[in-house]
């Protein structure tokens, strides 16, 4: 492992902390540097994931069109890499984000490309679809597609169920308790028109 690589995992180590603190300017400083060192060594896998870092803190602190360029760095980098699963959940961020601006054909793109991979790869996690189907619901309801987004809460509520039943799943059913209601409500309201 290069000195360059050592330096960018241990900034990449202290933003995630940092976050999980709460310490965003931390975190923000931590991963501005990751991307920094990086761009400069040109290790793509490693930008990737720092620009995903610098992108999910500069949501968290409102910056939402800022983190939406830096989730979108990310995926172009990421599409060129052996790792559908790590594209395709920078995908679904960057659904998330532009559903958010209101961008909702990039949105819509993101959603359904996310969702290809992740049906069709064997080791998509169970969360991850979930998280995903649930985006693109919301999505689907706001452009007035009620039936498909029905359709999507429910198998997101199904999937949210079934997270915690998982072996070795690190989340307990009151993790996900929130996701499973969630998608029950929208289920009820959305069938009630």
């Amino acid at each position: 492992m290069s000195n360059p690589e050592i330096q960018i995992e241990s900034l990449l180590r202290q933003g995630y902390q940092a976050r999980r603190d709460h310490r965003s300017a931390d975190a923000r400083t931590a991963f501005t540097g990751a991307v920094d060192l990086a761009r400069q060594d040109e290790d793509r896998p490693l930008l990737a994931q720092s620009l995903t870092g610098l992108g999910q803190i500069l949501r968290d602190l409102g910056e939402t069109p800022s983190a939406l360029a830096h989730y979108q760095q990310a995926v172009s980098i990421l599409h060129g890499l052996p790792d559908p699963l790590r594209y395709a959940h920078a995908l679904r961020h960057v659904g998330d984000i532009a559903r958010e601006l209101n961008q909702l054909s990039l949105a819509q793109s993101s959603y359904e490309e996310a969702l290809a991979i992740y049906r069709s790869h064997p080791e998509t996690g169970t969360l991850d679809l979930a998280n995903t189907l649930r985006g693109y619901a919301l999505l689907l309801e706001a452009v007035g597609n009620r039936q498909k987004a029905i359709a999507l809460w429910q198998e997101a509520g199904i999937l949210y169920n079934k997270v915690w039943q998982e072996p070795d799943s690190p989340y307990s059913e009151s993790d996900l308790a929130p996701g499973v209601a969630e998608s029950r409500k929208n289920v009820e309201r959305l069938s009630a028109v």
